[in-house]
């Protein structure tokens, strides 16, 4: 069975299960429980920490893993990343009281608060800035306040969280990070079809099906609008001057290509929701 490691709890817990569920694969039902098999697919879950799956999956004790690129560099784990999942996005900067530093250089011989000590301290050996890490297991932002650091480095979104605290983000990104599929031997019987069926659920988040009728004189302004993925499909209809058009098209974009199709003389327009796929 490949054996599979999941979060346990967390931001990007409840996503990874939906997105294996929308897979064809069966978690838990019980959230007390530790691992899960799927015999019909072959599979093991392992509900863990989502900071040490990287770790496990490194070892070789699993084989694949779901977790956070931030987690998986800041485990200095062996393990590497094979898919880019595109969920639980966030941003990795600096921040300190504004205008005490004005680039990262100035960090040079401070002491910097973290909660990820071996990603911003690997970061900043590569910039050539050597600094103290202090390593806090979250409540980053008040450690500059209560004088245990300089300067922090942390997730950062609107950056409301470190305004509060009269801190301001300087300096370059850190890390952009997302939830990645990670495994230490991609080449394992079973990753590729996990793989594949997970970029199956992705396609159909991004993308909607687009049916229409358009006159055959209008054909090719129509196809411009919905090129598809490879190409559209066009299908005679009993008119023969019209033809039924399918095309994949970016689920942001429906309204806006409806509105397109339209005015080059498309009609009976419809969108149809992707539950799986396969590209």
């Amino acid at each position: 069975m490949l054996r599979i490691a999941i979060p346990n709890k967390g931001s990007l817990s409840e996503t990874a299960a939906d997105m294996l569920a929308e897979a064809g694969y069966t978690g838990r039902r019980d959230p007390r429980a530790l691992s899960v098999r799927d015999e019909r697919n072959d599979v093991e879950f392992f509900y863990l920490r989502p900071r040490d799956i990287a770790t496990y999956v490194g070892s070789g004790a699993l084989d694949v893993g779901i977790t956070g690129r931030d987690l998986l560099l800041d485990s200095r784990s062996p393990a590497r990343e094979i898919t880019t999942l595109d969920f639980g996005a966030s941003t990795f900067r600096f921040a300190a009281v504004p205008g005490r530093f004005a680039t990262l250089s100035s960090l040079h011989g401070m002491r910097v608060a973290t909660s990820y000590p071996a990603l911003v301290g690997d970061f900043l050996e590569r910039q050539g800035v050597r600094v103290t890490v202090v390593t806090l297991d979250g409540a980053v932002e008040s450690a500059v306040k209560l004088g245990v650091a300089d300067a922090v480095a942390d997730v950062v979104s609107t950056g409301s969280t470190l305004r509060a605290q009269g801190l301001e983000i300087f300096g370059p990104v850190i890390l952009d990070s997302t939830a990645v599929l990670i495994s230490a031997h991609s080449d394992l019987l079973g990753i590729t079809t996990l793989q594949r069926r997970l970029q199956g659920v992705l396609v159909a988040r991004q993308y909607v099906l687009m049916d229409y009728d358009v006159p055959v004189v209008h054909l090719e302004k129509a196809t411009a609008v919905t090129p598809g993925l490879e190409s559209p499909t066009i299908s005679l209809t009993q008119d023969a001057e019209w033809v039924a058009v399918r095309a994949m098209v970016p689920r942001t974009d429906t309204n806006q290509v409806m509105d397109e199709l339209y005015e080059v003389g498309a009609r009976a327009i419809l969108v149809s929701s992707i539950h799986a796929a396969r590209i």
